[in-house]
C-alpha cells in the first residue's frame, strides 16, 4: 500500500452520505435484510435493547430512529453471521492467534462455546459449562487468601449483571474490583465528589435544550458519541453558543450533516457543530479554565467599581459554596504568563472564550478523556466546577456539569456496587440484606491490579467483559504478566487478545450479546437495564436469536461460577439467573433511590435516579458545593519537553472506526487516514523542524526512566492541525508507549493524554 493509497483527503462534515456508507457496510454482514432493519430498528426503543455502543443519553420524547453510526457499527459487530467454533480452535493454536491483528480476531466471529485452554497442546478445546464452573471454583478455592484475585468488570455489563457479580466477589472475600471506569473517568468520580458530593454529572438531555452557552473540553463526540453531535447542531441552530476546547480539529467538532434529515442529504448541505474553536496543548485545559476564572473576576471588580449590577451569583455563593475567598486568591495571584505558556492560547483567546460565560444565563460544560488522563485530572475538573459555581451555573434547569462516559453502562456498573472502594452505607446495607460480614478492606483499582501481577502477588484473573490486556498501559509487559496466573477466565462475546495470555488453566466463556433474546428456563424473556451519563436508567431486552445454542446470559454464568465457589447457603445463585426481577429487587432494597425499580424501569424510557446535586444538596465533607483548593503546576508535560530534541507530549485516542479496543474497521475517515492504524498524527511545523516529510517512517521511543525499553516502531507520518509539541495515535497499538507507574493524582488513571516520547527515523528489525 502507498503513501497516496492511505492517506486522503478527510472527509467533509461528520456524518452525512458517507455516515450512511458506513452503516450499509456494516449491516451487510449481519443476517437477512429483514432482520437487519428489525434489528436496527430495535435499538434504543422502548420494547427493544439499549444500543451497546456509549453512555450518551436518549431524547426523553423517544425518537423513532435514535440511533447513530457507531451503535449501528456497534450492533452490526455482535450480530455477525461469522462463528469461532471448536474447529476453529482445532485449527489454530494459541500462539498462532497471538500474531493476529485485533481486528482479525473479532472479525472471526462469535464465540460458540465454552473453551479451556491445553498447555499440551497449546490450543483452546471444547469444555461444559459445568467442567468449567467446577474448575474455576477449584482454582479460586485453592488460592491462600481471596485477594490474590482479580475481578474486571467491562461497562458494557448491565446493572444486574454488575450486582451479581460484585455480590459474589464480595461474598468471596475481596474488593478487588478493577474496573473500566479506572482507566477513563475515574478523575471525574473523585473530583466531582469533593465538588459537589456526588461522581456523576448533574445534567439531563433536556437541558441541552434550553442552554445559552455549552462549553465542550477534550472530547470528539464525531468518533466517541455521534448522538451528542445532533444536541450540539441544534444548539447552534437556536443560537446557543457552543465553545470547543480540543487539542485537534476534529470534523465532528465543526460540522455535523444529520443522515435523518432528507433535504439536507439530498443538497449535501451541513451545520455548525460550534461556534468557536481553540486548541489547547495537552495538559493546558486547567489553565485553560484559571484564564478564564481571571477574566470573570475581573469583570466583577469592574463592574462593582462602575456601580453596575454584579456578574457572579453572589447569592448561589454565600447560601451554598465554601472556599470561595481562597479559591478567589489564588486565581488572582496566578500569572497570565504562566496560564498562556500552559494553555497554548492566548490571553485574548481566553478572554473571548470567557465573555461568552459573562453574557450567558445558562452553561453547560461536558468534558471527556482529553481531560480525565492526565497528572492533574482531579484538579482540572475541580477547577472546571469552580468556574460555573460563579454563577451558579449547578442545580438549576439548562446549566449543569457533564462528563460524558463512554461504555453504555459503565456509569450504572459504579451505582450498583463495582467499587473497590464502596462506600460504608453500601456495605452495611448489602452485610443487613445477606446477614453476612463482609470484606472492609479496600481493593485494587486498575493500577494497583497491574503492581498486583507484576509483583507475582495475584495468582487470578476474572474478567466481566472488556479486553483488560490490551487496554492498560504498558501492555507487552502486563501480557507477560497474565502468562505467569494460576487462573484467567474471561466472560466475552467475541475472541481478542486479552484470551491469548492463558494462565495455568485458562477458560473463555461465551455469552449472550445485548442484541440477542435472553430467555429463562420457562422460556420468558428477560430484561436486564443499564444507566446512561445522565443518569437515566433503561430498560433493554434483546430481540435476535442466540448466535449459539450453547450461549448463556453474563448474569447465568456469574451464578454458575458463583453457586460452584461458595455454594447457595447466602444466595439462591439459581434464583436470581431463573428471575432478573428477583436481582433488581435486591438492588432496590440495598439502593433505596432505585425506589420500586422493577416497575419504574418498565415504564417508558425508563426513570431518572435523583441526583442530589441537581437539587443543590451537597454531600461533602463541608455539607457545600467545594470550590478548588489547587494551583496550577509547576510544569506540564509539555513545558518539559516544548518540542525541542525530538522530544514531544503524545496523547492517545481511537480511530473514527473502533470503540476503546474494538476495531471495527481500518478506516479513520474524519482525518483522512484509510487502511492503517500505525499512524502518528503532528504539526506540520514540528515536521519541518525534525526534517520530516508526510509518509515517512518513524520510531517512538518512551522517555519514561525505569530502565525500560519502550517502543512502537514503523510508524507512519501524517501532519495534522495540533499544537506545536503535541503528538497523537491510537490505542491500543500505541499503550506500549505509556508506562503503569504514571498516573493521575488521586485517581490513579492511566496518563495516557501526556505520554512523553521521542521521534527517531525508522529502523527497520
Amino acid at each position: 500500500m502507498t503513501k497516496d493509497d492511505c492517506i486522503k483527503k478527510p472527509s467533509g462534515a461528520a456524518g452525512g452520505w458517507g455516515a450512511l456508507k458506513s452503516v450499509g457496510r456494516q449491516l451487510m454482514g449481519t443476517g437477512s435484510p429483514v432482520s437487519r432493519a428489525k434489528t436496527l430498528l430495535s435499538l434504543n426503543q422502548a420494547d427493544g435493547f439499549d444500543c451497546p455502543g456509549c453512555a450518551w443519553g436518549d431524547p426523553e420524547h423517544g425518537s423513532s430512529f435514535e440511533f447513530c453510526e457507531n451503535g449501528v457499527k456497534a450492533v452490526a459487530w455482535e450480530a455477525t453471521k461469522a462463528r469461532v467454533t471448536p474447529e476453529f480452535f482445532a485449527e489454530h493454536s494459541v500462539t498462532e492467534l497471538q500474531g493476529w491483528t485485533d481486528y482479525d480476531l473479532e472479525h472471526a466471529g462469535r464465540l460458540t462455546t465454552p473453551i479451556r485452554y491445553n498447555p499440551e497442546t497449546d490450543h483452546y478445546e471444547e469444555v461444559s459449562w459445568q467442567d468449567a464452573f467446577d474448575g474455576i471454583a477449584a482454582a479460586l478455592n485453592a488460592l491462600e487468601n481471596p485477594n490474590q484475585a482479580e475481578f474486571y468488570t467491562s461497562g458494557r455489563a448491565s446493572n444486574e449483571a454488575a450486582f451479581l457479580y460484585q455480590l459474589f466477589v464480595r461474598l468471596y472475600g475481596t474488593n478487588n474490583f478493577p474496573d473500566c471506569s479506572n482507566m477513563c473517568h475515574e478523575a471525574s468520580g473523585v473530583a466531582l465528589t469533593q465538588a459537589i458530593g456526588v461522581g456523576k454529572g448533574t445534567v439531563l438531555l433536556d437541558d441541552f435544550e434550553k442552554c445559552d452557552l455549552i462549553y465542550c473540553v477534550g472530547q470528539n463526540p464525531g468518533t466517541n458519541h455521534p448522538r451528542m453531535l445532533a444536541s450540539l447542531r441544534e444548539a447552534v441552530e437556536r443560537g446557543a453558543k457552543v465553545c470547543v476546547f480540543n487539542t485537534l480539529k476534529e470534523k465532528g467538532l465543526t460540522k455535523f450533516a444529520d443522515p435523518q434529515k432528507k433535504l439536507e442529504m439530498l443538497t449535501g448541505g451541513a451545520e455548525p457543530t460550534s461556534t468557536d474553536y481553540y486548541r489547547p496543548r495537552l495538559g493546558g485545559d486547567m489553565a485553560v479554565f484559571r484564564g478564564m476564572s481571571k477574566v470573570v473576576l475581573e469583570a466583577e471588580d469592574r463592574a462593582m467599581t462602575e456601580g453596575r449590577p454584579p456578574i457572579l451569583d453572589h447569592d448561589f455563593i454565600r447560601e451554598h459554596t465554601s472556599g470561595f475567598e481562597g479559591w478567589c486568591d489564588m486565581v488572582r495571584a496566578t500569572s497570565w504568563e504562566i496560564i498562556e505558556e500552559q494553555s497554548g492560547l492566548s490571553r485574548d483567546e481566553i478572554t473571548r472564550a470567557a465573555e461568552m460565560y459573562l453574557k450567558a444565563e445558562r452553561v453547560i460544560t461536558t468534558w471527556a478523556m482529553g481531560v480525565t488522563q492526565h497528572l492533574h485530572s482531579v484538579q482540572t475538573i475541580r477547577e472546571i466546577a469552580s468556574f460555573m459555581f460563579l454563577k451558579g451555573n449547578i442545580g438549576r434547569e439548562g446549566a449543569g456539569l457533564c462528563p460524558v462516559r463512554g461504555h453504555s453502562n459503565v456509569q450504572g456498573d459504579r451505582t450498583v456496587g463495582i467499587n473497590e472502594k464502596a462506600p460504608a452505607a453500601f456495605l452495611d446495607a448489602l452485610e443487613k440484606e445477606l446477614g453476612v460480614t463482609l470484606p472492609r478492606e479496600p481493593g485494587h483499582n486498575v493500577t494497583h491490579a497491574i503492581g498486583a501481577m507484576l509483583e507475582g502477588t495475584v495468582k487470578a484473573f476474572v474478567a466481566l467483559g472488556g479486553n483488560f490486556a490490551r487496554a492498560v498501559p504498558d501492555s507487552s509487559l502486563v501480557a507477560d504478566a497474565f502468562r505467569n496466573l494460576d487462573l484467567t477466565v474471561n466472560i466475552a462475546t467475541k475472541l481478542n487478545h486479552g484470551h491469548l495470555m492463558p494462565g495455568k488453566a485458562s477458560y473463555v466463556l461465551p455469552c449472550l450479546g445485548r442484541t440477542e433474546i435472553d430467555r429463562n428456563s420457562k422460556g420468558e424473556r428477560q430484561m436486564i437495564t443499564v444507566e446512561d451519563s445522565m443518569s437515566m436508567v433503561h430498560g433493554s431486552s434483546g430481540i435476535n436469536l442466540p448466535a449459539s445454542k450453547s450461549l448463556k446470559s453474563e448474569i447465568g454464568i456469574i451464578a454458575g461460577m458463583a453457586k460452584a465457589t461458595l455454594g447457595s447457603d447466602v444466595v439462591n445463585w439459581d434464583e436470581m439467573a431463573e428471575d432478573y426481577d428477583k436481582i433488581r429487587d435486591m438492588i432496590a432494597r440495598v439502593l433505596p433511590s432505585f425506589g420500586d425499580f422493577n416497575t419504574q424501569v418498565r415504564k417508558p424510557r425508563g426513570f431518572w435516579l435523583r441526583n442530589s446535586a441537581s437539587h443543590r444538596e451537597w454531600k461533602t465533607t463541608t455539607g457545600l458545593a467545594n470550590f478548588g483548593t489547587d494551583d496550577l503546576r509547576d510544569r506540564t508535560e509539555w513545558q518539559e519537553v516544548k518540542g525541542e530534541n525530538g522530544k514531544f507530549v503524545l496523547q492517545t485516542f481511537r480511530s473514527h472506526d473502533q470503540y476503546n479496543t474494538t476495531i471495527y474497521g481500518m478506516d479513520d475517515r474524519y482525518r483522512g487516514v484509510y487502511g492503517i492504524r500505525n499512524v502518528v498524527f503532528i504539526n506540520p511545523k514540528d515536521m519541518e523542524k525534525n526534517g520530516l516529510s508526510d509518509g515517512d517512517m518513524v520510531d517512538l521511543i518512551g522517555c519514561f526512566d525505569d530502565g525500560r525499553h519502550r517502543a512502537c516502531k514503523g510508524f507512519r507520518v501524517v501532519p495534522y492541525d495540533t499544537p506545536y509539541g503535541c503528538l497523537a495515535g491510537y490505542y491500543p497499538e500505541m499503550n506500549e508507549l505509556v508506562p503503569h507507574q504514571t498516573v493521575g493524582d488521586q485517581s490513579y488513571t492511566p496518563t495516557s493524554k501526556s505520554v512523553i516520547v521521542k521521534i527517531e527515523p525508522h529502523q527497520s528489525a
